[in-house]
């Protein structure tokens, strides 16, 4: 069989089909329209002699014939990116595409302290930042549809490597007129677990505060209604005197227009309640060096912004 007429495009639409299980979001994923990307992918079931996808009005499915073709065209196109990483990592540092991924929860706290000093240090970088939850932002890194991803999860095996970043406390939030806004002294027994709001299903902020307060998931159920989709709409919920909840240092530090509605108490603990943020990238990248060099630019920006307690740096 001659494959030369066969292209990365063409399996990035099977890929994107196979993921999005829809022929039109998949079309957007890929920024073409849909009658473009169903011929193509037509055409290469023609080719290939066989239905990669099993179609009906209501669904899209892959076959079982199919399901080897996807995944082969996933290891094809990493295999692509990495040829891609590797002219890339003989040439100016930091410059060109670099594919971030960041934890939703994190995000819209540390970017914005980043991009000015990323783009005065390297103006040749063109980052391309990509906010989600944990497991899907690993599952993407290795994947390889991102450069490396930042994260606040344990180490795990695996084909990743983490290069740790910082540490932010875990604050707890409460409304202005909350008893605690006042207290001398917060310890984890005097949070009210009855009022704590939690972050939703799928968030790993909401692991690690349940580990904190096991009480509280005793009291989870399907209509609970203490819970936010997101930290800004925790924030808002703790402002309208809803309940309260931990923000990450970061979301406090950064600030918000309710701020002069929410009072902020750190726990008072032997070991305040803290997340790790690490930098995660594939133990076979080949842009090390941009690795390091992004690393060292986040840690610097930290440090200087005295937000939170940088990671130590590793003796040369």
């Amino acid at each position: 069989m001659n494959f030369a007429g066969l292209s990365f495009r063409d399996l990035e639409y099977v890929v994107s089909v196979a993921e999005c299980r829809h022929f039109g979001r998949a079309a957007q994923a890929c920024a073409v329209s849909q009658p473009t990307l169903s011929a193509q992918v037509k055409k290469l079931e023609e080719f290939l002699g066989l239905e990669i996808f099993e179609r009906s009005a209501r669904q899209v499915l892959v076959t079982t014939r199919g399901a080897a073709v996807v995944e082969q065209a996933r290891r094809i196109l990493a295999e692509g990116r990495r040829l891609d990483e590797v002219v890339q990592a003989g040439g100016e540092p930091l410059s060109g595409v670099f594919r971030l991924g960041v934890l939703d929860t994190l995000g819209p706290y540390l970017v914005p302290l980043l991009l000015q000093p990323l783009r005065a240090r390297f103006p040749r970088l063109r980052l391309l930042v990509q906010e989600g939850r944990g497991s899907a932002l690993l599952a993407g890194l290795e994947r390889g549809e991102a450069d490396a991803v930042l994260l606040a999860t344990p180490p795990r095996e695996g084909e990743v490597t983490a290069l740790p970043l910082f540490r932010e406390e875990l604050v707890l939030a409460v409304p202005r007129d909350h008893a605690l806004a006042t207290a001398l002294a917060v310890g984890l027994a005097d949070v009210p677990v009855a009022e704590l709001i939690l972050p939703a299903e799928g968030h790993c902020l909401r692991d690690q505060v349940l580990a904190l307060l096991p009480a509280r998931a005793r009291l989870v159920r399907p209509d609970d209604d203490l819970q936010a989709a997101s930290l800004e709409t925790l924030r808002q919920m703790v402002a309208a005197g809803i309940g309260c909840g931990f923000l990450p240092q970061l979301a406090v530090q950064v600030g918000s227009l309710l701020d002069d509605m929410v009072a902020y108490r750190r726990v008072a603990v032997e070991a305040a309640p803290a997340r790790d943020v690490a930098l995660y990238h594939r133990a076979s990248y080949g842009r090390i060096r941009d690795i390091r060099l992004l690393r060292e630019a986040v840690r610097d920006r930290l440090a200087e912004a005295s937000a939170v307690q940088v990671a130590a740096r590793a003796a040369p």
